[in-house]
């Protein structure tokens, strides 16, 4: 259970940040948010592709889908 959690918030992280690198300029979000907008991200990414393609996404669409979450997040908060 520990392995799977920490296995989850590791991989939140890389996609979080491969979907900040994706957007350009500076966001002010710290590593937390960051872990937690990859995690909603591979959610997304995996709601989108089972309802279009009738099958999980994948990596590139959950770093799409944290790409447009971090999108999202700057222009609210600014």
């Amino acid at each position: 259970m520990i392995s799977y959690l920490i296995g989850l918030a590791l991989s939140g992280l890389l996609i979080g940040a491969l979907g900040r690198l994706l957007n350009p300029g500076r966001q002010p979000l710290g590593c937390l948010v960051t872990m937690l907008v990859g995690i909603g991200g591979s959610f997304l990414g995996g709601l989108v592709g089972q309802v279009l393609f009738d099958r999980p996404g994948g990596f590139i669409l959950a770093v799409l889908c944290s790409a447009a979450i971090v999108f999202v997040l700057t222009r609210v908060s600014s």
